[in-house]
């Protein structure tokens, strides 16, 4: 379960403050995956960074007795001038547990396929690689939820293949809250969802019903 609490979050505008959130509260119920559905800057991107601590707001509060990983992928907390090894090195003392830290860096070593550049400095990097190491790091641990901001599969195909088959290994023992454009993915991926709605966001245990609403509202 993830308890939002009063959780108003804004930014500050040339015509004044705009909020994305004001007073929210909401309950996401335990083990089920999540789609938040919504037009674009609706702020279901901006709720998918608070609950996994990426962003803060500017007041309330996100409860859970669940873990929840960073966004899966999410490859701009890198710091450039350590090497690939040194950056999952740093991010694994934070999750794994004692004795698995030479274990989770094998794993994505094996995994991002980078050869001499996983003990390069990551500024050195294209996207891609960036992209690759970003996707192995979120899949080496095991979390409660995993934050997906759009399904990314990285590479050519066979990599694109390996990185989706990992992603779907991860449905038999986490949940995920899912935003993606791809409505198609949504429901392939998610059991409920969320509609952030232009004046609201509602709760629908039924994912067929909250995408009907969402047409109805962007018609």
């Amino acid at each position: 379960m993830i308890k939002i609490s009063k959780l108003t979050k804004s930014y500050k505008t040339p015509k004044g403050r705009h909020y994305v959130f004001k007073g929210l509260d909401l309950e996401l119920p335990a083990d089920k995956s999540i789609a938040l559905i919504g037009r674009n800057g609706a702020g279901k991107s901006t709720l998918l960074r608070m609950i996994g601590g990426i962003d803060r707001p500017d007041s309330g509060k996100i409860c859970t007795n669940k873990t929840i990983s960073w966004p899966v992928g999410l490859s701009g907390g890198f710091q450039g001038s350590l090497t690939g090894r040194e950056n999952v090195k740093f991010v694994a003392r934070l999750y794994a547990h004692r004795g698995e830290l030479k274990e989770k860096v094998s794993f994505v070593e094996e995994f991002a396929e980078l050869g001499k550049y996983f003990d390069m400095p990551i500024k050195t990097y294209s996207s891609g690689m960036k992209s690759r190491l970003g996707f192995g790091l979120s899949m080496a641990f095991d979390f409660d939820y995993y934050l997906v901001d759009e399904v990314t599969a990285v590479g050519d195909a066979r990599f694109k293949r390996k990185c989706m088959q990992l992603f779907e290994s991860k449905r038999n023992i986490s949940n995920f809250i899912m935003v993606s454009h791809s409505l198609h993915s949504l429901k392939k991926y998610c059991d409920i969802a969320l509609l952030v709605g232009r004046e609201s966001i509602k709760l629908y245990d039924s994912i067929d019903e909250a995408i009907e609403e969402y047409i109805l509202e962007e018609e």
